[in-house]
């Protein structure tokens, strides 16, 4: 439940590619970040509701403390000006993000866009303890339940065909979890996440909400804060990650530099984001 408040407080075995290539990365210097409004950019605060105040006349929307909405809203961000890092360490060129989420993803290229809505729809469940929640369907229409990981039964895949099978010992402590999560990231993807979540208008839009695109390439980015003003009229941030895996990061909005990163809900034929460009229609939910 959310309330207004105050804006200062499987193909087969195959790997599916979530996002469209990304220009080639080195390790060089990120470009220069465009100029940020500082009446919304805190550049000492690192908790995402902190960092980011809502535009004049617009207060942020409130959840209830058990909420996914609050779990995102209370994302740890590195300290300000950071850039965000590849799985291999190397450093993204594209000026696309004003922060970057305080999460690691492993050194293997697996956590791309989809994926990193499902890590952090996973980590909320596991944080709140609603682990019988914690499940995925791959690519093959597999549902793949993190209970089963947890009883030591691990998944096997044979061209287009999985199953569990008991190799491990009963187990629930995070990396579990994680270990869990990078089988998720190898065999699910934009086309099965877009076929699980539903399709929902804009006028219901909330917290946690996914606008994606399922395909071979897809892309799909999460809705992490929102905010209204006394007209009834929403703005919202957005998270992705990309392609090769990356860090999370929370989109500019080039569109409307003077407010950004937040994107005004009314929009008419599409949301544009620095890297990808979503029908209206593209919006779902949990």
């Amino acid at each position: 439940m959310c309330i207004n408040l105050s804006s200062k407080l499987f193909v087969g075995s195959m790997l599916i590619l979530c996002c469209a290539q990304s220009p080639p990365h080195s390790n060089g210097k990120q470009q220069v970040l465009s100029a940020v409004n500082y009446e919304i950019v805190d550049t000492k605060q690192n908790l995402l509701l902190g960092r980011f105040n809502p535009p004049e006349g617009f207060k942020r929307v409130a959840c209830d403390s058990l909420s996914f909405g609050y779990y995102l809203q209370h994302l740890p961000l590195k300290p300000h000006g950071s850039i965000v890092k590849y799985y291999d360490g190397t450093e993204k060129q594209e000026a696309v993000y004003d922060a970057v989420v305080d999460m690691e993803i492993s050194k293997r290229d697996l956590q791309q866009c989809a994926d990193a809505v499902m890590r952090l729809r996973g980590e909320y469940l596991f944080s709140i303890g609603a682990y019988s929640k914690i499940s995925f369907t791959l690519t093959n229409g597999f549902k793949m339940d993190y209970a089963e990981w947890m009883k030591g039964k691990r998944l096997k895949v044979s061209g287009n065909k999985t199953w569990w099978e008991q190799t491990a010992q009963a187990s629930n402590t995070h990396q579990d979890f994680r270990n869990y999560m990078e089988v998720v990231f190898t065999y699910a993807g934009t086309l099965s996440l877009s076929k699980t979540l539903n399709s929902k208008s804009l006028k219901t839009l909330q917290i946690g909400d996914v606008f994606i695109y399922g395909g071979s390439p897809g892309h799909a980015v999460i809705v992490v804060d929102m905010a209204q003003n006394k007209a009834g009229e929403k703005m919202f941030l957005l998270a992705q990650s990309y392609m090769p895996a990356q860090e999370t990061q929370i989109l500019k909005n080039p569109n409307n530099p003077s407010i950004s990163p937040w994107y005004k809900a009314d929009f008419d034929e599409v949301l544009e984001t620095p890297q990808w460009t979503f029908a209206i229609n593209a919006l779902k939910g949990w």
